[in-house]
């Protein structure tokens, strides 16, 4: 694990950094909340230990500015103040775990050790914008481009699109898009996909040197750059 300590207490720092290494961890030490915050927010770190009570920039404030700019490394606030107010504001402000001083340090281990589990285990955040080429689909903003001009699509083309962007440059088979971009679990024996495919690609394609969205013969459809053997 790489451990970021912010910790104004020298002392205490160098005994964390030092217990933390001889586990076998690298730790790194801020001494202010104002060099912690930029270390932290580069998201090189594994989990950050946060003291409360630091100089020019307070662990809450600290903890509450990393989760404005999305850093979402897990925190566990290590502090004196420890009473069940206290710990209820740490975890408010975006702390995923409180420990009061005095403390063991086999315990602080052993919770910055699940700290670190569940974050390799969390499923990785769906990115909010797909690219190809001149073409970006904004998940958030529900907007589609091409070369910078706005392409207005239809609830089911937006969600057509945006499955086969983000399964770019494979074959997305009728089965997949059916599953995924209509909610059936059945074939209802109809035109529908090929209907809306075409359409779709009237809208990405026409007026365009490059065509994107392709028909695979026999397998299905895929957006790429460029043709390949089995297009039709």
């Amino acid at each position: 694990m790489r451990i970021l300590i912010i910790e104004d207490d020298k002392e205490a720092a160098s005994y964390l950094v030092k217990a933390f290494r001889e586990s076998g961890h690298v730790a790194d030490h801020a001494a202010d909340g104002l060099d912690g915050y930029a270390m932290a927010e580069s998201g090189d770190y594994d989990v950050l230990i946060v003291d409360r009570m630091l100089p020019k920039l307070d662990g809450l404030s600290l903890i509450r500015s990393l989760r404005e700019q999305k850093v979402e490394t897990p925190v566990l606030i290590l502090s004196a103040l420890g009473q069940v107010d206290d710990r209820v504001k740490g975890l408010r402000a975006g702390g995923d775990d409180y420990l009061p001083k005095p403390y063991a340090f086999s315990e602080l281990l052993a919770r910055i050790e699940v700290l670190a589990r569940r974050r390799a285990s969390a499923p990785s955040a769906e990115p909010t914008l797909y690219r190809i080429a001149d073409l970006e689909l904004d998940r958030l903003s529900h907007r589609v481009t091409r070369s910078g001009h706005e392409i207005v699509l239809q609830p089911r083309e937006f969600r057509l699109l945006e499955y086969l962007m983000k399964n770019a440059n494979q074959v997305v088979t009728r089965t997949m898009l059916l599953e995924h971009v209509w909610d059936y679990h059945f074939d209802p024996q109809t035109n529908v996909i090929d209907v809306h495919v075409s359409r779709l690609r009237s809208k990405i394609d026409k007026g365009f040197d490059k065509p994107l969205i392709h028909t695979i013969r026999g397998a299905g459809y895929m957006v790429r750059v460029g043709a390949m053997d089995g297009e039709e």
